[in-house]
């Protein structure tokens, strides 16, 4: 079992940066990859960035490709996500979730979620 809490989450306007956190719990936390995902208002929880257990292989979807950064720190059972060039659209509750066994890209893929946090960019 991983615990995971979200943290960093707050209003920002357009074109600015925010860095969020994942952090887990457990010795093992390393050996699960970590996903990001958002869900907005009305719409479907969706897929941000993923990051292997060894952090050696990422994937992001073409929405937020150029501006989010995923990466984690494994001594610190932490994992990051730096975004850059904020719009309005990224408005929506963040949630980290991980599994195990190789990168997933969608919401069923994953076995632990934390409680998310709210990420706010007013234009």
């Amino acid at each position: 079992q991983v615990q995971l809490v979200e943290s960093g989450g707050g209003l920002v306007q357009a074109g600015g940066s925010l860095r969020l956190s994942c952090a887990a719990s457990g010795r093992t936390f390393s050996s699960y990859a970590v996903g990001w995902f958002r869900q907005a208002p009305g719409k479907e929880r969706e897929f941000v960035a993923v990051i292997s257990w060894s952090g050696g292989s990422t994937y992001y979807p073409d929405s937020v490709k150029g501006r989010f950064t995923i990466s984690r720190d494994n001594a610190k059972n932490t994992v990051y996500l730096q975004m850059n060039s904020l719009k309005p659209e990224d408005t929506a509750v963040y949630y980290c979730a991980a599994k195990n066994y190789g990168l997933g890209y969608h919401v069923d893929d994953y076995d632990y979620w934390g409680q998310g946090t709210q990420v706010t960019v007013s234009s």
